[in-house]
């Protein structure tokens, strides 16, 4: 008989988030008055897990259908993470301890790349989690004189695509040494041979890092761009990928490549706990809501609501936070049904 393997969109056995997991189908979903559930075997590979188990999810589009490979590869690679999540000895608020010390090292290790004593930094995390805004606070730090004197300024964060010619033309914009790129959800990068080739010579940790452009273009001519330079500026590439985990063995020797040129930063917000976690932690430092008035009691109101509905909410995120939170000052008293109906996920 033909065995199914399918992978868990959203879902939970018992209290540990098991989204992401991949396991054996048993049973496909059912609804009971009590929620759904989908029945699973090889639970026993997690650690703390039974051999069958029910998981906990919203519907069948919690889930979705992979091959075997898929179960062998995920459940080596994140073994580590399950471990983490059932670990009763951790609470919450070391949790949130250990969240923020990331953070705290992704700001000082974006000032050393602004020093230039660091030339190259990878971060990874996932959509949402606030990666981008520590980067971004230091390099406005890092140009505020510069926009001031009314000069060029020396760093940058790009955001969305770039086609290879237009890295090529930022790298040698940035290219002196006092210089900053960030790179922010630009993964269309690592897709592509030509862009991912000149992002390894920028990311290189030689003392030397000569990148080239050797094909015409009649767009570095029009700017007086040279088809070679020494980059001599520091990178900082922000992505929502986790190199580790990737399947594609192609794609993974490029990624294994760039993260032996430079710094990897990953900042470990793997499981929904951990979101949700993250969430709490920012709301605790009076920075979530810092502009909206909201009570501490409407803030705790707030992230209960998020964490009640971690699997239906669309995404587990900062902005998340945000827009319920305006649902919440706009409508006191009818926040929560607004929130079911915009932010929620459909049945």
């Amino acid at each position: 008989m033909s065995q199914s393997f399918i992978r868990v969109k959203a879902g939970a056995y018992r209290t540990t988030d098991v989204s992401g997991q991949v396991f054996q189908l048993v049973e496909q979903y059912k609804q009971t008055a009590k929620g759904g559930y989908v029945t699973v075997k090889n639970g026993s590979k997690f650690p703390g897990f039974p051999e069958d188990i029910r998981v906990k999810v919203d519907g069948m589009t919690a889930y979705e259908f992979v091959t075997e490979g898929d179960f062998d590869g995920v459940v080596t690679a994140l073994d580590s993470d399950v471990q983490a999540a059932v670990n009763a000895l951790q609470t919450d608020e070391e949790r949130m301890e250990e969240i923020a010390e990331r953070f705290d090292m992704l700001t000082e290790m974006t000032k050393a790349c602004v020093s230039g004593d660091i030339r190259a930094m990878i971060v990874s995390g996932p959509p949402g989690v606030g990666k981008s805004y520590g980067v971004e606070l230091e390099i406005e730090k890092a140009t505020l004189f510069d926009t001031i004197a009314g000069r060029k300024l020396r760093a940058e964060v790009v955001k969305g695509s770039a086609t290879p010619i237009g890295l090529y033309q930022t790298l040698y914009k940035y290219s002196d040494e006092n210089c900053v790129v960030v790179f922010d959800d630009c993964d269309s990068i690592l897709l592509d041979d030509v862009a991912l080739n000149l992002l390894k010579g920028a990311l290189d940790s030689g003392k030397k890092r000569k990148i080239s452009w050797l094909s015409e273009s009649s767009a570095l001519r029009r700017e007086g761009i040279p088809d070679s330079f020494t980059f001599n500026g520091s990178v900082i590439f922000i992505t929502n990928l986790k190199f580790d985990t990737m399947k594609s063995q192609k794609l993974r020797d490029h990624l294994d490549a760039l993260q032996s040129r430079c710094h990897y930063l990953d900042l470990t917000l793997d499981t929904m706990r951990d979101k949700v976690l993250r969430i709490k932690q920012i709301a605790k430092t009076g920075e979530l809501f810092s502009d909206m008035d909201i009570t501490d009691v409407g803030q705790d109101m707030i992230i209960e609501f998020m964490n009640e509905n971690k699997m239906k909410l669309r995404e587990m995120s900062l902005r998340m936070a945000i827009k319920i939170a305006q649902l919440y000052k706009s409508f006191p008293n009818n926040w929560e049904k607004m929130a079911k109906t915009t932010c929620m996920k459909s049945a």
